[in-house]
């Protein structure tokens, strides 16, 4: 790996891992719904003229109806999904629970394309679902009872993730040779239709302050339009196994941005959760294989 492409991934990391933080600076005010709804639309706004600015804008026309369903399940419902959570857990917590992306891919991979899991992979799987069990036992079950709003948010985190899953293997069943920045500006157009109207519904009766919109800014702009040329630029460089590493460095830099800028704590279970997360995820992607000998 190039310096400066370690240094890009590096810097996708620390921008995907910002982008809890400010969820959790807008949708205090702006509510999930309308916060998604910006975010989405901010974001397609970016990359539509660079859609046409390289010419890919009849690959978008020729697949728009796989493409819309992507937007739906890998940006607006998953978006919604995270803002809600925004709302009840810390940042870092969520980052965390991010990770399991990967995990779930594999799982629909194997259940609707017959993937192969073998023994490692499925270690892997075993252990990242332990982790997300760990943390969710900690964090719901409290001296005073069950902590529902925490136990809620951790479901639509993984709500969230699920549909990452199913969108990773939805692309690779449908969208395979589609240009990148198609599959990504049309994924935003999509999301952006099918929020409008619950966005409006859900807007809030307060008008929210400067910070609040300054979040929504950085969410559509620099955590989603930056981010994803980022992304896919790194996949043209390295590959796609090794851009996804980016997964392992996330929920460090959401938890370093919690703590530094809202007082977020760092415990150790959330430490150990996602220690055992990333490591069925290393296993799952393939990124650790352990025993495997390097051809001659």
């Amino acid at each position: 790996m190039k310096t400066r492409d370690l240094l890009e991934l590096i810097l996708l990391a620390a921008i995907w891992g910002s982008s809890f933080l400010f969820m959790r600076l807008g949708a205090a005010e702006f509510g999930a719904v309308a916060l998604a709804g910006l975010r989405v639309m901010g974001a397609a706004v970016c990359l539509l003229p660079l859609l046409w600015w390289q010419g890919h804008g009849g690959a978008l026309r020729q697949h728009w109806r796989p493409i819309a369903l992507v937007g739906l399940t890998n940006s607006a419902l998953p978006f919604v999904g995270f803002a809600m959570a925004a709302t009840l857990i810390p940042g870092g917590m969520s980052g965390i629970l991010n990770a399991t992306a990967p995990l779930w891919g594999a799982l629909i991979g194997y259940l609707w394309l017959k993937d192969r899991l073998d023994r490692w992979r499925v270690l892997g799987l075993a252990l990242g679902f332990a982790g997300v069990l760990w943390l969710a036992g900690r964090k719901v079950n409290l001296p005073g009872g069950l902590d529902t709003g925490t136990l809620w948010a951790i479901l639509a985190c993984l709500g969230a993730t699920l549909l990452y899953g199913f969108s990773a293997n939805f692309t690779k069943r449908y969208l395979v040779g589609v240009p990148p920045m198609a599959l990504a500006a049309g994924s935003q157009l999509s999301a952006s239709v099918a929020l409008g109207l619950p966005m409006l519904w859900a807007w809030p009766a307060a008008t929210p302050s400067p910070a609040a919109w300054w979040a929504v800014l950085a969410l559509a702009v620099v955590c989603t339009g930056l981010a994803y040329l980022l992304f896919f630029r790194l996949i043209s460089h390295l590959g796609a196994t090794k851009a996804i590493s980016v997964t392992f460095l996330i929920p460090a830099f959401a938890m370093l941005w919690g703590a530094l800028w809202m007082n977020e704590p760092v415990t150790g279970t959330m430490l150990s959760a996602c220690a055992l997360i990333l490591l069925g995820t290393s296993l799952v992607t393939g990124l650790w294989q352990p025993g495997r000998r390097e051809a001659a």
